[in-house]
């Protein structure tokens, strides 16, 4: 991932350098092709996978001419996270989000500031594990008293089959489920994740297909299908991009790239707009000046959306206001949302008008 979010320590005991051969099992969404090859087509990479071979991703591997997880149920990462952090600003203000990654992504971002668990298979590193079934990350959840879980650290879409026995179990037992992603995933992928996700931030990194090849190796179509797919299957998505200097912070792009949030995803889609710092293969690059994000906000105002948010900026501008009147709906401290008088049963006192997202009647005062 490449936007504000980093998992802090494992909060389990038993630990294990590498996954144990249990963590072996088979995955969803591999074809057999012929000579025992299969075709991956959880993400949009569709990776052609020979016998013995790995994916893109470096965790769904070709064994014996079937398709297999090498992660599922072994955690890197497990946190009580506000929300917040995810960010997802409109969904469940002020909640908990239990939240969870195995290793593996299926891009290689320069600039992603969790590459020790995303990128470990291809930089050789050893990852601490831990077995962390699905069964228990629900009853921790409910222990930590979070609202939801959170698939996010790396790309959720590669350890899908944890997420999704994960996310049966978690919306039997009254959670919510909700992805941090790179947007990455297929149709096939998206219509067995939409009966049980209920919103996600999607990294719209650029809107340059060049970045994404460059810097990324990926491409930039996907995704926007992906956000559209979301969308039409009733996901409530929020849009995050981290902008870097002199490589996606072109105003012009800028432009267009909210333009197509507005008309194609409306204009009251959240837009979260990051401030970068430099790390591991992009160390070179200063950090993004506080200007830029205060222009980018602007900028995502002036082309109609109505929920613009400045991130890993101290003191930037991430209230929730009404989309109708401009009343400030809730104010955040960090990482804690705190509703005015303004907000009751999920919408505007003053003017009448919902406030757009999910779970918000959960929070302010009753109307």
């Amino acid at each position: 991932m490449t936007g504000q979010e980093a998992p802090q320590s494992l909060m389990v005991l038993s630990r294990t350098a590498s996954p144990p051969p249990s963590a072996v099992s088979p995955a969803l969404l591999g074809l057999e092709q012929a000579d025992l090859a299969v075709r991956c087509v959880a993400c949009a990479h569709r990776c052609l996978i020979r016998p013995g071979r790995l994916g893109i991703c470096g965790v769904r591997e070709n064994c014996d001419g079937k398709l297999v997880s090498l992660v599922f149920g072994q955690a890197v990462a497990a946190n009580a996270d506000p929300i917040e952090k995810k960010p997802l600003f409109h969904v469940y203000p002020g909640s908990v989000a239990f939240s969870i990654a195995t290793k593996g992504c299926n891009f290689h971002c320069r600039n992603c500031q969790n590459w020790e668990i995303s990128q470990a298979t291809h930089d050789g590193l050893a990852v601490p594990s831990a077995a962390l079934p699905p069964s228990r990350v629900v009853a921790s959840a409910l222990a930590c008293g979070a609202r939801s879980i959170a698939y996010t650290y790396t790309e959720p879409t590669v350890f899908i089959e944890y997420v999704l026995e994960t996310a049966t179990l978690a919306q039997e037992s009254g959670l919510a489920n909700v992805l941090v992603t790179n947007g990455y995933q297929t149709r096939e992928a998206l219509d067995l994740l939409a009966p049980f996700v209920a919103a996600a931030n999607v990294d719209l990194k650029s809107f340059d297909d060049r970045f994404y090849r460059r810097m990324l190796g990926a491409r930039l179509d996907p995704v926007l299908e992906t956000l559209v797919g979301m969308r039409k299957r009733g996901i409530w998505v929020e849009v995050t991009t981290l902008l870097i200097p002199g490589h996606n912070d072109d105003e012009a792009a800028l432009r267009a790239l909210t333009r197509w949030i507005a008309a194609e995803l409306g204009p009251e889609t959240p837009w979260h707009v990051s401030r970068f710092f430099p790390t591991y293969r992009l160390t070179d690059v200063p950090a993004t000046p506080v200007a830029t994000i205060e222009r980018a906000v602007e900028i995502g105002r002036e082309e109609g959306l109505r929920h613009v948010y400045a991130g890993n900026v101290r003191g930037g501008d991430d209230a929730t206001r009404c989309a109708g009147c401009g009343m400030t709906l809730i104010v955040r401290h960090g990482f804690q949302a705190v509703a005015t008088a303004a907000l009751a049963g999920g919408g505007c006192k003053a003017c009448g008008r919902p406030l757009a997202g999910v779970g918000l009647t959960e929070f302010g005062a009753p109307a």
